[in-house]
């Protein structure tokens, strides 16, 4: 399995957004976040040629990211996960990610601190995070067959502004 996994883009922010009275699974994508994760994904698609399914935590911020991830791939079907919810921790995501066929690249879009603790666990089988992703970055981690802590082999970890050059044909 190849494990491509995304933090959501940048967000409106989460102290004025409050003020709106609106829930924070609602809080949306800015402008910005939207232009510049468009971009990366181009890049992503220059990395990882083709992604079998798309899955994403229902927060508004993250399915936005990941439906501009999908176009970029050509309107790929949403799975909306709810172990990528924030604090699900890594031991949801994992019994989610062996129910998926263990020769397909799945991409997911989440949250931090998760996704740096799971991508920690999944390389290192280790509870501290030593990984570090930024709004709108990816990693990718393979495996030899199913996803399993402390098995996966870290290929590529790209900070928003790498993949953005990437998808403008600059390496």
């Amino acid at each position: 399995m190849r494990l491509m996994v995304i933090r959501h883009a940048i967000a409106e922010n989460r102290v004025e957004f409050a003020r709106t009275g609106q829930d924070d699974s609602e809080r949306p994508l800015t402008d910005v976040g939207r232009s510049r994760m468009k971009q990366a994904a181009e890049g992503l698609k220059v990395v990882a040629p083709s992604i079998d399914v798309l899955a994403t935590s229902p927060l508004t911020r993250a399915a936005q990211t990941a439906e501009i991830v999908g176009n970029a791939y050509g309107e790929m079907e949403l799975v909306r996960v709810r172990a990528l919810e924030p604090g699900a921790g890594p031991e949801a995501v994992l019994r989610w990610l062996r129910r998926q066929r263990a020769r397909d690249t799945v991409a997911i879009v989440g949250h931090e601190p998760d996704l740096s603790v799971l991508v920690s666990a999944l390389l290192a089988e280790t509870p501290d995070s030593f990984v570090d992703l930024k709004k709108g970055s990816a990693c990718l981690v393979e495996f030899n067959g199913r996803a399993n802590l402390g098995t996966g082999l870290l290929r590529w970890l790209l900070a928003p502004k790498q993949l953005r050059r990437i998808g403008a044909g600059g390496a």
